[in-house]
Parts: C-alpha cells; sequence; structure tokens
C-alpha cells in the first residue's frame, strides 16, 4: 500500500467532464517479423501477463481515504481482471495514419475507471501497410513521462525472440478497511503539516516570479506578504544573481481558452540524425533544436490563422528532478518556463533567440527549489482538493493564459525493440490538455534514431493538428539548408 504523493493527487484533481489525467503512446510494430503467422490480442496477453510482475502499477487502483481525511492510496486489487484491461480495435478502410489519429483521439478523450487499475491498452489492426498499433494509456498520477517509458518497456525485447521472464505467484494484499485508513491518514496530516511548514518558505519566494502570476487578482499583495514573512522567518531572498528576469506573459492563442472534452490527435517522426546536424552546426542542445521547430511550427500554424500574436508564445518544460533515492514510480517533476520566439521571422535568428532564452530559462530554473511543484501541491486541503484545484485553475487562468502550452523531449532507447516478435518503428506520446495547459501539447519520445512526434490537442481549438506535422518537416528542411 503506498500513499499518492500531494502532486499525484493533482493529475486526479484536475479532473472533470472536459480533462483526464491519464498520458499514452501510440507504438507502431511491423508483424511481418514475429514469428507464427499470428499477432492478436492473445499474442499482446501471453507476453504482459508473465510480465506483470516487473510493472507493480498495472495491478493496483486506488482506494478512497473515508472523509477525504488524506490523499488516496494504492492498493493491490484483488479482483484485477487482465481481460478487462487489454481492448482490439479495427481500422476501417483505407486504414490511413490519420484515421489511427482519430480513433486514438476518441479513446484518449475517455476517463479511466477508478474503481480499477487506472490503465488500457489497445491492439489496433487495419493500417494500410500491413503494419498494426498499440495504443496504451495510463493515468498521470502514477507515472511520469520517465517511470512511463519504463513500464511501457517492460512488454519489450532487443530481439525479435521475446525475452524468458519467470511468472511469478501473485499474492495481492487484503484491501484495507477504514479502521486501517483513517489512522494513517490521521498520521500523515503531522506528514502534511510538516511538508508545508518546511517546503512554503522555501518555494513561496519564488512564486510570485512564475509566468502570468503577475496579472492574477491580489498577487501583488502575496507578494508583499512574502516578502514579510522571509522577514520574519529569515528566509533568504534568493542565491545572489538570480534576480527576476523580465517577467514572461503569454498572449491569447486560438488554443489558450476552455477546453471541451474531445481532443485530435496526430504524430509523425523526423531523423535524430538530421536533428543533430542543426544542433552541431549552431553548437547547441537537441531541445534547442526541437523548441526551435516547435516555434517555426506554431508561427506558421498561427500565421495560417491570421492570429499570431506579436509578443512570443511561452512554452512549459518538463524537467525530471528524479534521482536515484526517488520511489521509482509517481512523478518527479519540476517546470521550465521558455520564451519561444514566435515573434522572429528569420529562422537563424530564431534559432540564436532560444538558446539565449533557453539559458535564461535555466538559470531561473536552477535557482529554484527542486521540490516547488511538490510543495505547492501540498497546500491544498485535502478534503477539498478537487474542488479547490479545480477553482484554483480557473482563478489563475482567468486575466489570461499562464503559458501556452506544454513542450515535453522524452529521451529513449537508441537500439530496436521488438513486442512479441513484431519490430518496433515508432513511438509516439499522447499526452493531456486542461484548462490550465493549454489547448494543445506536443511531446516527443526519441527512439531507434528517430525523433517521435505527438501532438494532442483540443478538437475544436485545433481541427487541424496534422497541419503541424508538415509544419514540422518543413522548419527542419529550412533549418538544414542553414548548416
Amino acid at each position: 500500500m503506498r500513499r499518492l504523493s500531494s502532486l499525484d493527487a493533482q493529475f486526479l484533481n484536475i479532473e472533470d467532464r472536459t480533462t483526464t489525467g491519464h498520458v499514452g503512446a501510440v507504438v507502431l510494430l511491423d508483424p511481418s517479423t514475429a514469428t507464427g503467422g499470428r499477432y492478436d490480442l492473445e499474442t499482446v496477453r501471453d507476453l504482459l501477463e508473465p510480465r506483470l510482475h516487473l510493472a507493480p502499477p498495472l495491478r493496483r487502483r486506488l482506494v478512497e481515504v473515508p472523509l477525504s481525511l488524506g490523499y488516496p492510496y494504492w492498493v493491490d486489487d484483488p479482483d484485477f481482471d487482465l481481460e478487462y484491461h487489454l481492448r482490439e480495435v479495427g481500422l476501417p478502410q483505407p486504414g490511413s495514419p490519420e484515421q489511427l489519429g482519430e480513433q486514438v483521439a476518441r479513446i484518449h478523450s475517455r476517463p479511466l475507471d477508478r474503481s480499477r487499475p487506472l490503465w488500457e491498452m489497445y491492439l489496433v489492426h487495419g493500417l494500410s501497410d500491413g503494419r498494426v498499433a498499440l495504443y496504451s494509456k495510463v493515468h498521470h498520477a502514477a507515472i511520469d513521462g520517465i517511470s512511463g517509458a519504463e513500464i511501457l518497456a517492460t512488454i519489450m525485447d532487443p530481439t525479435p525472440r521475446p525475452r524468458e521472464v519467470d511468472e511469478q505467484d501473485w499474492d495481492p494484499d487484503r484491501l484495507p478497511g477504514s479502521w486501517q485508513l483513517v489512522p494513517r491518514a490521521l498520521a500523515s496530516v503531522a506528514d502534511r503539516a510538516r511538508d508545508i511548514v518546511t517546503g512554503l518558505p522555501r518555494s513561496l519566494p519564488y512564486v510570485t516570479s512564475l509566468p502570468g502570476l503577475a496579472q492574477m487578482p491580489g498577487i501583488k499583495t502575496l507578494d508583499e506578504a512574502v516578502t514579510v514573512v522571509r522577514a520574519v522567518a529569515g528566509v533568504p531572498a534568493g542565491p545572489a544573481g538570480t534576480g527576476r528576469r523580465r517577467e514572461l506573459v503569454a498572449p491569447r492563442t486560438p488554443f489558450n481558452a476552455s477546453v471541451t472534452a474531445h481532443r485530435r490527435f496526430a504524430f509523425t517522426s523526423v531523423p535524430l540524425a538530421e536533428v543533430k546536424q542543426v544542433k552541431d552546426a549552431f553548437k547547441m542542445t537537441v531541445n534547442d533544436v526541437v523548441l526551435t521547430l516547435t516555434a517555426g511550427v506554431l508561427r506558421r500554424w498561427l500565421l495560417d490563422r491570421d492570429a499570431l500574436p506579436a509578443s512570443p508564445l511561452v512554452a512549459a518544460v518538463p524537467v525530471s528532478v528524479r534521482d536515484d533515492d526517488a520511489e521509482p514510480l509517481g512523478n518527479q517533476i519540476s517546470v521550465m518556463f521558455v520564451a519561444l520566439p514566435t515573434n522572429v521571422a528569420d529562422i537563424g535568428a530564431r534559432l540564436v533567440a532560444v538558446q539565449s532564452e533557453v539559458a535564461l530559462a535555466k538559470r531561473e530554473f536552477d535557482a529554484l527549489p527542486a521540490s516547488i511543484i511538490q510543495d505547492l501541491s501540498a497546500v491544498l486541503p485535502t478534503a477539498l482538493s478537487g474542488l479547490a484545484a479545480r477553482a484554483l485553475f480557473r482563478l489563475v487562468t482567468a486575466p489570461g493564459a499562464l503559458f501556452n502550452l506544454f513542450v515535453s523531449n522524452v529521451p529513449g532507447p537508441q537500439l530496436p525493440l521488438y513486442v512479441a516478435g513484431a519490430r518496433v518503428e515508432g513511438i509516439y506520446p499522447v499526452s493531456a490538455v486542461s484548462n490550465l495547459t493549454g489547448g494543445l501539447n506536443i511531446t516527443l519520445f526519441s527512439y531507434a534514431g528517430s525523433l517521435d512526434v505527438g501532438l494532442i490537442a483540443c478538437r475544436e481549438m485545433v481541427p487541424d493538428v496534422w497541419r503541424m506535422t508538415g509544419h514540422l518537416r518543413a522548419e527542419l528542411d529550412s533549418m538544414l539548408e542553414l548548416t
């Protein structure tokens, strides 16, 4: 039995009729490399079942604490039914990538059943080129990008021949009763109070400098109060030389408004060697190139809609703060905020601008406590956390977006992988959108010499999300011309 952290719990709290808290991936497979002439749901089940012990979250479900006295717990599900979590669907002819994206978007928009382990996996047939797709979704309360990739790796092998895994007998713990949960919750109240007392003085001085919060009603009063509290408590104002840089204000865009429950999903790949060619030519990092590509894609799309803001868009870039001593599961993340030079027409100038903005963002990020997201998540009262979280999101986004979108780049294995003998030809992230994070999310995953890109969007805000995949290719071609 493991208690959710304050940050894990917030991924449950954000859920409502238009927002879900799960993330996923689409794995494209070539079944021609598999033996036996059959590749169906039974094939996947036979591979996964003996490996379930390698991914404990797959057999755990939530249990709520009575009266919401504390955060929920992950417990073994004594009624675990693998058949429930594995599904099989087919695409209509001709089985295009766009049709696969539409099917994934529809499934991804549906919430997971909280009475069961929070994951599902779909084998998708009918692609025109004979390939199949494996789409999975897992709740973000259980994983972050790094641990999610590790769970996905449990069904993958480095050769077409699946590795031998010794199946382990599973003896689930008994479901805890109220007489067990309530004392634990009451004991955790003291732990939570300690976390708030120690965490807030560490993190609160930095809150008012986060993007967009200067627009929030009452933030000036909070800023003044923080200054007083720091002085009384003897908390330093922050490391020398890390003063607040120019304020980042996210402009309004067509994808920064209230999201609906409907989604669009598109995916594409670009050769990692081409990205590294740009990286080497301009002496930048792969992440710098990714952010420059993103800025160019957004600029083209916004120009098409006559909606390009005069000021740069602001991207939230997740950063893993997971260390060797961290829990193997759950969320260990923080966020870096970067101004994307979408207002710069020349692509060479955009490359230079991104390098400068990322350097500023990194200096600012390094000054933040690594635990700032956890510290702030701990503030919401448990009994009201779902309601309070959603109310807070509405409050802070009322004056305008805090940032425009999430852009995430997750490193992956560079050797070919196989699922039950079928070669993995692409791994495309399927993330989440919300009122707080914006109606568009771009997440990338590097695999076997490719940079695989998944774009998830609110259907009504970005109905033509596939156009962005074309813009991505055009932007990279323009960069390569400069090398």
